[in-house]
């Protein structure tokens, strides 16, 4: 009827086991999608949790949608994390340079990925989700949901798996295995995550803004 909205999920019947060694492979055959322009962006603005974020416009190059569209817009968001003018410049010309260090595709990237964002669920051999009966040859695979998505540096999810803990030494081999990550993403892991950090300090408050103040001072020594 008029004036009414909906949203239609996937039904998905979570189960334990499930191997983290293919959730991570799984996760970059999926950052091999690219986006329809070869740009940086998303078709639409949506969430980070309840925070807004943008997506638009697009961008060509990977430097510019980071500044504008992740850091620069939070750093809006929680009065520059109590940095002087000066110092914001200079952290946002120091993220730019870090990020431009390399050249990555515009992937497909989940956007929220910490381990409250993963599972394992059992679907029939169909592909469709089951009720957990195991008698019709049923499997357990591993989803991902909940998520910010946009088409931007594919380390930008890998990074955040690192944050809040949940994914174990075989989730980091199946992903290099299917797609090995590039040299300098350590350096980079800390810029992406300053992101969430500071997405965090919008959302709850508390020790997030000292957590990430001490981030920035490890971005502004590399």
């Amino acid at each position: 009827s008029r004036g009414c909205s909906f949203v239609v999920f996937e039904y998905l019947y979570f189960c334990g086991g499930g191997s983290q060694y293919e959730l991570g492979q799984q996760l970059a055959k999926m950052h091999r999608s690219q986006s329809p322009n070869n740009q940086f962006g998303f078709h639409v603005d949506n969430t980070i949790g309840a925070t807004p974020q943008p997506n638009l416009p697009w961008k060509e190059t990977w430097a510019d949608f980071w500044d504008t569209h992740r850091l620069g817009h939070m750093l809006k968001l929680t009065n520059n994390a109590g940095l002087s003018n000066e110092d914001v410049v200079k952290l946002r010309q120091k993220t730019r340079d870090i990020v431009s260090s390399h050249n990555p595709q515009p992937s497909l990237i989940h956007g929220d990925l910490w381990g409250g964002n993963k599972g394992f669920a059992k679907v029939s051999s169909d592909g469709t989700s089951n009720s957990g009966s195991d008698s019709d040859g049923s499997k357990v695979v591993p989803v991902i949901f909940d998520p910010a998505t946009y088409y931007g540096d594919r380390e930008a999810d890998v990074a955040m798996t690192y944050l809040f803990g949940g994914f174990n030494g075989d989730f980091y081999d199946g992903y290099n295995a299917e797609w090995p990550l590039e040299s300098g993403h350590e350096q980079r892991r800390i810029v992406y995550n300053l992101y969430h950090i500071l997405n965090h300090d919008v959302l709850f408050g508390g020790m997030y803004l000292r957590q990430a103040k001490g981030m920035i001072d490890q971005i502004m020594r590399m």
